[in-house]
Formats: C-alpha cells, sequence, structure tokens
C-alpha cells in the first residue's frame, strides 16, 4: 500500500493509481489503455500510466521523470477544472482557488483588457478586482465573484472579440509598471482647434470668444506645465512623436486628444472619454488605453461635478494610427450654457487639468499603490515622482 501523498512510480500497486488515471483523463492525457475499464488490473502503474505520466509533466513544464511526486500531482489537481465547473472566488484568509479554469479566466480579462497580472491560475485579489470591473462595465453587479451569470456574460463577449494582438503587447510594454513615476515618462498631447464660439459665455478673465481651440489649448497648457514640474516629457501635436536625441522618434507612453463638444441641441451637457475599441461593446483594441480612459473618466466625473457620459470604444484614427495607448476626452459641450460657463472659468479649467494629471498618474500606479477614486492629491503626485531640488511652483492663467 502507498499512502496518500507517497510519490507513485513505474510498477507500483495502489487504488491510488486508479485515481491516477481518471486524474490524467480528465486533465486531457489521452492514450491507450490509460482508462481503468480498459486494463485488467488498473491499480498497476503500467508503461502507459508511466508514458501518459510523462506526457502531462512535459506540456506542463515539470520534470519529465514519470514520477507522480508531490509537483505533479499538484498540477494533475489545477487541470481537473475547466472554465465553467465551478464558481470563482477570493475569500479573505482562504487559501485561494487555483486551477486551469482560474488561469482561463486570467487570460479572458487580460483579453478584455481588465487584467494586468501574471496568468498563474490563481485566484487572488488582483482577479477579483479584475472580475468586479469587467461585471461593472457588463451592466451586472460588481461582486468580483465569476458565478455562471458572469461566465455567460464573458462568453458573449468573447465571441465578439477580434483584438489587435501586436498592437496589445506594445501597449502592455508601454505601460512599464516597474515605476509609479511620471519623471521619464513621455506624454503626447493634441487638442481640438475648432474656432466656434460659444453663445453663452465668454473666457472669464479676457473676455475673449470661448472656442474650443481656447479652452482645449489651455486645459492642455496647464496639464503639460504641471507635467513637466513632475519630470515627464510632454510632446506637442497630432504625430505624438517627438525627435529624440539620437535622432530617432521618441516614442510617448501615453497619448491624449481634448476637444470640446458641440451640438445644436442645447441640452447636452458632460464629458465623454474614448478609447480604441469597438463601438457598443467593452471590447478595447488597446488595453491600455482603455484602462487610461477609465481612470481619467472617473477622476474628471468626481473632481468636476460634470455629467458623466461614459467610456466608449471608437476606432477613430485619431485613436489607433499613431499606435500609442490613446485617449480622447470631450471636455464638456459649448452649445450648453452650464458647460460654457464652468469652462469659462480658468479655476474650473485648473480642476479639470488636475484631474487629468491625476488620472494618469493612477494609471501608473501598483495596485498596492492606488487609492481611490478623487482621493489622491497633487501632493501624493509628488511622492511618486521625488526630486533633488523643488520644483517651480506652479502659477495659473492662461
Amino acid at each position: 500500500m502507498h499512502p496518500a501523498g507517497e510519490t507513485l512510480r513505474r510498477m507500483d500497486a495502489s487504488r491510488r493509481v486508479v485515481t491516477l488515471r481518471e486524474a490524467l483523463l480528465r486533465a486531457g492525457i489521452t492514450m491507450s489503455y490509460l482508462a481503468p475499464d480498459s486494463v485488467n488490473d488498473p491499480t498497476v502503474f503500467d508503461d502507459h500510466v508511466d508514458a501518459a505520466v510523462r506526457s502531462f509533466q512535459q506540456s506542463r513544464g515539470l520534470i519529465v521523470d514519470g514520477a507522480a511526486g508531490p509537483d505533479t500531482m499538484r498540477a494533475l489537481a489545477e487541470a481537473q477544472y475547466r472554465f465553467g465547473d465551478r464558481t470563482l472566488a477570493f475569500v479573505e484568509g482562504a487559501p485561494p482557488a487555483r486551477g486551469d479554469d482560474v488561469a482561463e479566466l486570467q487570460r479572458h480579462l487580460s483579453h478584455l483588457g481588465f487584467y494586468y497580472g501574471h496568468i498563474d491560475g490563481e485566484f487572488n485579489v488582483r482577479t477579483r478586482y479584475a472580475v468586479a470591473e469587467l461585471q461593472q462595465n457588463l451592466g451586472i453587479p460588481g461582486t468580483g465573484v465569476c458565478d455562471p451569470d458572469t461566465m455567460r456574460a464573458m462568453s458573449r463577449v468573447n465571441r465578439a472579440i477580434t483584438p489587435s494582438q501586436a498592437f496589445a503587447l506594445r501597449d502592455y510594454e508601454r505601460l512599464d509598471r516597474s515605476t509609479a513615476a511620471l519623471r521619464g515618462r513621455l506624454i503626447a498631447l493634441s487638442t481640438g482647434k475648432s474656432t466656434t464660439a460659444s453663445p453663452h459665455a465668454v473666457e472669464r478673465l479676457t473676455s475673449r470668444s470661448l472656442t474650443e481651440e481656447l479652452v482645449a489649448g489651455d486645459i492642455a497648457a496647464r496639464v503639460e506645465r504641471i507635467l513637466r514640474e513632475f519630470g515627464a516629457g510632454v510632446v506637442t501635436g497630432a504625430s505624438g512623436f517627438s525627435r529624440g536625441t539620437d535622432g530617432r522618434d521618441a516614442v510617448p507612453s501615453l497619448r491624449l486628444d481634448l476637444h470640446c463638444d458641440w451640438l445644436d441641441q442645447q441640452a447636452a451637457s458632460g464629458i465623454a472619454a474614448f478609447y480604441w475599441g469597438l463601438p457598443g461593446t467593452s471590447v478595447p483594441r488597446s488595453p491600455i488605453g482603455h484602462r487610461a480612459a477609465i481612470l481619467l473618466m472617473k477622476e474628471l466625473a468626481v473632481r468636476t461635478g460634470m455629467d458623466s457620459l461614459g467610456v466608449h470604444g471608437r476606432t477613430w484614427d485619431t485613436l489607433k494610427l499613431s499606435g500609442i495607448p490613446s485617449v480622447g476626452l470631450d471636455l464638456g459641450y459649448l452649445s450648453n450654457r452650464d458647460d460654457a460657463e464652468r469652462l469659462a472659468d480658468p479655476v474650473f479649467r485648473q480642476t479639470v487639468a488636475d484631474s487629468i494629471v491625476i488620472g494618469i498618474q493612477r494609471l501608473y500606479l501598483l495596485e498596492e499603490e492606488d487609492q481611490p477614486t478623487g482621493t489622491l492629491a497633487l501632493d501624493d503626485v509628488s511622492r511618486f515622482n521625488p526630486v533633488d531640488e523643488p520644483a517651480e511652483q506652479r502659477v495659473g492663467g492662461l
């Protein structure tokens, strides 16, 4: 007899070999004479079981020795589950669920742009947060528990996905979460240039006509000023690239395109964010652009008090052709009286700029460093961007 937990090897005889045969079959190993009912004595660890164990070990990157030891049995246990076999949840203080189903869930979440960790098959806190964020985007309660309703919703979404994998890989590479600092990063800013004047307000300090060119340009200048104080590089213009000292183009980590909207219907108001993705779905072609759009939208909505019109996927050239994670921000409707009066105020525009910088900073924070929406201050941003000498005092104005 072999006690539970003891390594099983070729020519051993034990009831545990029957269980091993069944586990190998459930793990997808199909070989002749492996099934217990296909041999005279299924309790014997014969050549067929040895070959099946070696095949499984090879597929999992384990040491291929044909012995069913602790590592092999642990991997076999994880391989027993397929996505949908069980509800997955994180329970504080309990060992996390592990298995191939968790790894498949993490791949789905990563594919959709909600999960940025390793595909390790462990349902940890990061996986729970990713599930909750996905649920919120799918319009179901954000419990963080992957239950049958969540799995069905994910299945419907996944069937519609045809993402650009090459772009996604570049996207993740440019996120570079090895440091939370803005210092040393390059951010691209571009703005709308419409000169159509709002009929509802003029710029409060200068009495100039309130246009998209003025408002978006002023907010971009304020964002640039703060980013440079924190040591980030900023490039402006439609291309999103700057010429480095070696003569080659420097590629930004993120690109923001700032606009004000206009509709003949004056009731339209609020702010919106856009990323490269499929319209009408939560499917991102640019996972980092999607993540940045969510964070920027959250900070702007909470800090400015303007109506949130949501985060939307679009296939606009401005979001996809640069090859950079990009976010389009509509910062209000100049055709709406309330929006126009707010955007006419330089103090309000400073709040918008502060919100944008804080949203960018949150994109690069590690999970344990991040803070709830609306609570991070520019002084907190300074902690992630230390300097040897004090930065210049930030000033207001156009």
